[in-house]
């Protein structure tokens, strides 16, 4: 068994200094979290140390699996056994020292909730003193700051309540009222959604004719039986023709018992019906036609009650200097902190002062351009990481380990400046700063580099370099070769085959945009953060009607839907050809070599972990004694394809299974198709088995990349991809660009939202957004080949990408 703290171990204090001030490591000894292979190393407190290397070889599980999950679960041990019942449990990670922990700050890239009353305002502390500044000074005076809430409805109440008084009951009036700022009609959301009545039936037929359109719905099903032997209505009758009461009943009756053709049945209204069987599910979670469905009948409007701000009439009224909070609170930042400035009233200074620096702390990270009404569940990864950085830029402490993961997602290389500035400044103040990164301009600014590899998965987990960034540089690890590795502008560009027109577009902040995209090419869309690239892309493109030639596949960074039992083989549909291989070279069903099915372990039910709930304490996981973690049971194990059994190839890698499975007697032809697009996206060392929880925001991209390469029609279709350099390590940047020229060398085209200078220098045709950003960019300036943008400099992008290419 491993520990994870020893005592005695640290060096001895030099002479003439304190003891207490000799701990200035945070040693780490015979780390084997995940792939580390007895990793061992010294990191320097009170400096910024950035950990690198290719993506899988280890950064995140020595980082986040073993430095930072270790000093959270020591302080949660500090509660009491109560509490820990409410926090998330946190294993021993697998080390054998680990000494000189400080309280460890995550901030990383999860996106934030996407709660549709979750916003930039309510996830800061930004709204909460908003609130209160207009309870205080708003006129009208509405009342506590709950009135400007949008989380609190309006309620009041009265009836008799008993108290015991002097040795008697009494009967008592009681009444009470909660003023709130919740809009009735939206309960806070901002939209209202509405069933497109024409996409559920044809009116001008009857239920006989097979008016009703919805999936699943086919004449003689059970579901058309419900309408059509009901009795509520004639179903011979076209609908047009019902009666009011006829269509209350067929559209918004309440559940009824009744019998039909001798059964039991619910009857209930079609639309309540279709909102608990489809719309109550989650999107990504549908089959595909259900999808397509939801997509066409429901339409999301902005609430007309509140005109989308949330708020209801009383809460928009109480105004302060002119401005209600649903102004303050669509004004972009960086305007609503002049603003608060300009309030002068003594009684509510330290107030202002507060939420001046909250808002000043926006723009001083580069987030100035967002509004607080944002809804959160909106904001990329690297701006929700941006977002969490700011209640920590202001903060008295100091010692603390502050971790980041790759800080630099989202950012252009003129904001990138701006981060390592922020990052200097919370080392300056005494604390330990901990960084997983590929950009050399943030490794760069490192006191401390520590770089794992030299490959990934099995390949990975050991300690290739350790000392300075000269010393990197000048070292024969993979991240020292590449450090100054630059792409170079091509000498010739395609020619496009056609153009996507995108006509008028003002979502957010752009300023009615004309501009033409090429087709057939690889296009990059650039600009500083914040300045319209993904309004643009995303808004007339991929959500909006701009597409009147091919389809628009949109590849981004969002969280796959699935349960940790889940894998890149079920996602991929890897497992259905191989379960059919092994079945047939077993001569048994395919279900048995299904973790899911009858193959599962009867002990875990083919999870490989048995999970013990504790109660009050924090439950705990442990590996499965009978299958040993393999989440099969034995029987299932005894059959073999090409010498391995079912839970051997799902622990091999991406690029170990092609080799097994494209040839020889394992040899499985559409499982090896799905394994060379796995491997063609940069993915080969992900393990079959992995679960997809564990996957980083660039490794989903990737991976759902892979899956709609496969899909019929896919030669023909427009690929958008939202910065797919997300978590690949310098070397790994010239396979996805060569990745992105077969794209477009077969056929399809590539639409690129990215700031990485090396994926700018190889695309045929850049589109430069700006020149700033929020109200400041929203504009197109630029439209060209790189070699244009570098000649001529006249904006942000073209100065950066002419100092990358050293012209």
């Amino acid at each position: 068994m491993s520990i994870a703290t020893s005592t005695g171990t640290q060096p001895s204090a030099p002479d003439g200094v304190h003891s207490a001030d000799s701990h200035d490591l945070i040693r780490v000894h015979g780390a084997r979290v995940n792939n580390l292979k007895d990793v061992s190393v010294e990191i320097p407190k009170r400096r910024l140390t950035v950990f690198t290397g290719v993506s899988g070889s280890g950064k995140s599980s020595l980082v986040f699996g073993t430095i930072a999950a270790e000093s959270q679960r020591l302080i949660n041990e500090t509660y009491s056994a109560f509490v820990q019942g409410f926090m998330p449990t946190l294993a021993r990670p697998e080390v054998d020292v680990l000494e000189g922990l400080t309280t460890a700050i995550l901030v990383d890239q999860q996106r934030m909730g996407a709660d549709p009353r979750s916003t930039v305002g309510t996830a800061t502390d930004a709204n909460a003193m908003l609130r209160i500044l207009f309870s205080r000074l708003g006129q009208p005076h509405l009342g506590s700051a709950k009135a400007f809430s949008f989380n609190v409805a309006s309620i009041s109440g009265a009836g008799a309540v008993t108290v015991e008084r002097g040795g008697q009951t009494v009967k008592e009036r009681r009444s009470f009222s909660i003023t709130g700022g919740m809009c009735p009609r939206c309960e806070g959301r901002g939209t209202v959604s509405d069933l497109d009545l024409t996409q559920l039936y044809d009116d001008s037929q009857s239920l006989a004719d097979g008016a009703l359109t919805v999936p699943g719905y086919k004449p003689g099903g059970w579901n058309y039986r419900l309408y059509t032997d009901s009795g509520f209505f004639d179903p011979d009758k076209p609908i047009r023709e019902y009666t009011g009461t006829e269509l209350h009943d067929f559209l918004h009756r309440e559940p009824t018992r009744m019998k039909i053709a001798g059964i039991n049945m619910t009857y209930e209204g079609l639309i309540p019906r279709i909102q608990k069987s489809m719309l109550a599910k989650d999107r990504e979670g549908m089959q595909p036609h259900i999808r397509a469905f939801v997509d066409r009948a429901v339409t999301f409007t902005s609430c007309p009650e509140c005109d989308g701000t949330r708020l209801n009439e009383g809460a928009r009224s109480s105004k302060i200097n002119g401005i209600s909070i649903a102004d303050a609170c669509a004004m972009q930042i960086s305007d609503l902190a002049d603003w608060v400035r300009g309030i002068d009233e003594p009684s509510v200074a330290p107030l202002v002062t507060a939420l001046g620096a909250a808002l000043d702390s926006f723009v001083e990270i580069g987030l100035g351009y967002l509004s607080l009404d944002r809804p959160a569940g909106t904001l990329s990864g690297g701006e929700a990481q941006r977002v969490k950085m700011i209640r920590h830029l202001g903060s008295s402490l100091t010692d603390v380990t502050y971790i980041f993961d790759e800080p630099t997602i989202g950012l252009h290389p003129h904001d990138i400046g701006r981060m390592n500035g922020l990052l200097l400044r919370l080392r300056d103040k005494g604390n330990t700063v901990l960084v997983v990164e590929h950009k050399p301009e943030m490794i760069a600014i490192a006191d401390h580099v520590v770089d794992l590899g030299p490959g990934a998965g099995t390949a990975g987990g050991t300690v290739q370099f350790e000392g300075t960034v000269e010393g990197l540089r000048a070292g024969d690890s993979l991240t020292g070769r590449h450090f100054d590795d630059r792409a170079a502008l091509k000498e010739k560009v395609r020619t496009p085959t056609g153009a996507l027109e995108i006509r008028g577009a003002s979502a957010h902040n752009l300023r009615d945009v004309d501009v033409d995209i090429p087709l057939g090419v690889l296009v990059v869309v650039t600009g500083v953060a914040g300045s319209g690239k993904s309004s643009l892309v995303h808004g007339s493109l991929v959500d909006g009607p701009g597409t009147a030639g091919p389809g628009v596949v949109s590849v981004d960074q969002s969280p796959i839907r699935g349960s940790r039992r889940s894998n890149p083989a079920t996602y991929t549909g890897l497992l259905e050809p191989i379960r059919k291989a092994f079945a047939k070279a077993n001569g048994v069903k395919p279900a048995l070599f299904s973790a899911n099915s009858e193959g599962a372990c009867l002990n875990c039910n083919g999870a490989g972990v048995v999970y013990t709930d504790l109660a009050m304490m924090a439950g705990v996981a442990t590996t499965c004694e009978e299958c040993e973690g393999k989440r099969y049971q034995p029987a299932v194990l005894d059959h073999h394809l090409g010498g391995r059994d079912i839970s051997e190839v799902l622990a091999m890698s991406v690029d170990e299974a092609e080799k097994f499975l494209g040839s020889g007697e394992a040899r499985t032809p559409a499982a090896h198709a799905i394994l060379g697009r796995l491997s063609d996206v940069g993915l080969g060392y992900l393990t079959l088995g992995q679960p997809l929880t564990t996957l980083s925001g660039g490794e989903r991209q990737r991976l759902k990349l892979a899956t709609r390469l496969a899909e019929k029609g896919a030669d023909r279709q427009v690929y958008v991809l939202d910065e797919p350099t997300t978590g690949l390590h310098l070397a790994d940047v010239e396979q996805l660009l060569g990745l992105l020229d077969r794209l477009v060398d077969s056929g399809r085209s590539v639409i690129v939202v990215e700031h990485h200078q090396a994926v700018m220098a190889h695309a045929d045709w850049i589109i430069d957004l700006g020149p700033g950003a929020g109200h400041d960019g929203g504009r197109i300036v630029f439209e060209g080949t790189p070699a244009d943008l570098v000649a001529g400099r006249s904006t942000l992008t073209g100065e950066h990408l002419a100092e990358y290419v050293g012209a």
